[in-house]
């Protein structure tokens, strides 16, 4: 993996299950400080409706995926749900370097790799739904899984909560605003 170069900021480090949440309180906090800066994660998948490139993610190939990895151009990356998803580096060192807290919305193993090649500088956040039932609703009201996809998503978290001890910080999303304001303590400490 990458090195950061000399930074003055934090990673702070969002992981959840998919449907917890964290692009709702991702939100929230950036409302709530604006200088906080999301990073803006590469992935291999299709986009969703209303997902913009640049925006909500990198859109790439596998082909160019793989050259950023054959370039040691993430600082993470992981590749489950049948696609890659990674963190360039290009993507967050200028807002480390100016001294901005960097928000990265990421997996499991994707945030243990951060905290283990940048223990000083990331703050390790997991964020867990209030129940299975709750996180099941949210996953159907999405509208962005089919059958075989949701029950591959909800067996996935099960091995996503056996290492929430590893993080930091272990946050319930059971509204967003309460969720938001913790975390934004977090950060603030």
């Amino acid at each position: 993996m990458a090195q950061l170069r000399s930074v003055a900021g934090k990673l702070i480090v969002f992981s959840a299950p998919s449907g917890t949440g964290k692009t709702a309180i991702k939100n929230a906090l950036v409302k709530k400080d604006p200088t906080l800066v999301f990073s803006i994660s590469a992935t291999t998948r299709e986009k969703r409706e209303g997902e913009h490139d640049g925006k909500d993610y990198y859109f790439i190939s596998e082909a160019e995926f793989k050259d950023h990895i054959e370039h040691n151009d993430f600082i993470e990356y992981d590749h489950h749900f049948g696609s890659y998803y990674g963190t360039l580096r290009m993507a967050v060192e200028p807002d480390l370097k100016v001294g901005c807290n960097v928000i990265m919305d990421i997996d499991v193993n994707g945030a243990l790799t951060v905290k283990k090649n940048f223990p000083d500088q990331s703050v390790l956040i997991f964020i867990k739904p209030p129940s299975m039932e709750e996180l099941k609703k949210r996953l159907i009201a999405r509208g962005t899984e089919n059958d075989e996809n949701l029950k591959v998503r909800l067996a996935r978290v099960a091995e996503e909560m056996d290492k929430a001890h590893h993080f930091d910080y272990v946050v319930v999303n059971d509204t967003i605003e309460r969720a938001a304001n913790e975390i934004l303590d977090i950060i603030r400490k």
